[in-house]
């Protein structure tokens, strides 16, 4: 498979993972979310998740099986973030590796294809969830104020290079672009 492909993400959300509803789960017929952590679900200084991701997470339950898998190394703060959403947890996963993300999905007993790996970053999350035959979700990240700019320097470069590589990264008007690349 080709660097264009492997970093081609299923869906371009466009917005935070908060605007991913259950009825774009439910429309490609994902049963599984793996989640990435540091500015896919909060802001990478923050060790709580917000009173918006909760309920976001409690209407998510309803429709999918969630798992949290970080490459951050702090079992405290993930383990923390974790236990205040009730989700199983990997922390120190060394995405692009694919073997705790595998992991998770083994947990969740449901075929590879029909769980999503969501994230923010193209060259672990989407490359990882590619990697191992995930349907993959690119968000845009959550920044606290003041962290974006170091941030969005490293993303620019990312989807700059990705697009180098063929990846298409345009998303519809209704923020809901689903790639051709499976």
């Amino acid at each position: 498979m080709s660097w264009g492909k492997l970093l081609q993400p299923d869906l371009v959300l466009g917005k935070t993972i908060l605007s991913l509803t259950s009825e774009i789960i439910q429309q490609n017929n994902i049963q599984g979310l793996v989640l990435d952590v540091d500015e896919t679900l909060v802001p990478i200084s923050d060790s709580q998740a917000s009173p918006e991701l909760t309920v976001w997470v409690e209407k998510i339950k309803s429709v999918a099986s969630l798992w949290l898998v970080s490459n951050n190394i702090s079992q405290y703060r993930i383990g923390s973030i974790a236990e205040s959403l009730n989700i199983p947890y990997i922390a120190g996963a060394a995405k692009p590796s694919r073997r705790q993300l595998k992991k998770a999905v083994d947990q969740m007993n449901l075929p590879v294809e029909r769980v999503a790996m969501v994230g923010d970053r193209l060259f672990t999350d989407v490359l990882a969830g590619n990697r191992l035959g995930m349907f993959t979700i690119l968000v845009e990240p959550i920044f606290n104020m003041g962290s974006e700019f170091r941030n969005y320097r490293v993303r620019s470069f990312e989807i700059w290079f990705s697009q180098m590589l063929g990846a298409s990264l345009n998303m519809s008007s209704d923020h809901n672009f689903i790639s051709e690349k499976k």
